[in-house]
């Protein structure tokens, strides 16, 4: 192996883990604060303090991402949905940094998360503070996204519930359709594009992919608030399958 390529493979390995340890600290220095925040501040400014840091957070990791030329992101779309209306954001969801790298780009974004991430020592705190739904009983869920979206914010929910298995996408739920039935909104979709399979599902952190990793994001198709969830579900699948069929994580997305 020649000495140039050997340098690029150890960068490679800087780069990347030099920025997941970034995310680490980000996370768990916050959790540090968020912890007695939430217990100290009333509901309203704990929760708009618990968005905008978060937000904060995940500025600095995606400027550590395209400081390092890990990655050559395009998330400018993101910056117009600010001082929008409310609607409920529904993105596709190849990879584990989908969330941080949106979260990154509003400061209201009321996160539906997994139930086990609110008791992880590294978002958990975080993610209370700031009132993020968990998404372990589907009434419940339903229950505190509507009262998020009336008071004002933008949701994100992942219709596919985990990360993409097979392209274009995994099998959709009914969440994103009930929630906007119900909160009366708009649901606008986001198209995620990335050429690399890391921090895919399946994929291992010790793992090196190759760099730099390309990945854009951007605003597709707004759907007013549907009146039945289950065709309303049905017509976002289709959607997606469409607008998804050439995206770049089509060439390493396995086949259902």
């Amino acid at each position: 192996m020649s000495m140039a390529r050997a340098f690029k493979i150890i960068y490679e390995y800087f780069a990347l883990y030099c920025s997941l340890s970034l995310l680490a600290f980000i996370c768990l220095t916050w959790s540090f604060f968020a912890l007695p925040l939430y217990f100290i501040l009333p509901v309203k400014y704990g929760t708009a303090l618990g968005r905008r840091g978060i937000m904060a957070g995940f500025c600095l990791y995606a400027w550590s991402l395209a400081v390092t030329r890990a990655y050559r992101l395009d998330l400018r779309e993101i910056d117009r949905l600010r001082g929008g209306p409310p609607v409920v954001l529904a993105p596709n969801h190849p990879s584990l940094i989908d969330a941080p790298l949106i979260l990154a780009h509003h400061p209201n974004i009321a996160c539906v998360m997994k139930s086990e991430l609110m008791n992880n020592v590294f978002l958990g705190s975080g993610a209370r503070l700031a009132r993020y739904v968990r998404n372990g009983s589907p009434r419940q869920m339903v229950k505190e996204s509507v009262a998020h979206l009336r008071r004002g914010c933008v949701l994100l929910l992942f219709p596919e519930g985990t990360r993409t298995k097979h392209a274009p996408i995994n099998t959709l739920t009914a969440s994103v359709g009930l929630i906007a039935k119900y909160a009366k909104v708009p649901v606008q979709t986001l198209l995620i594009e990335t050429d690399s399979p890391f921090l895919s599902k399946g994929w291992s952190l010790f793992r090196r992919p190759r760099l730099p990793i390309i990945y854009r994001v951007r605003l597709g198709k707004r759907f007013d608030a549907p009146e039945d969830a289950a065709s309303f579900t049905a017509e976002l699948d289709r959607y997606f399958r469409l607008a998804l069929a050439q995206a770049l994580q089509s060439r390493w997305l396995g086949s259902p």
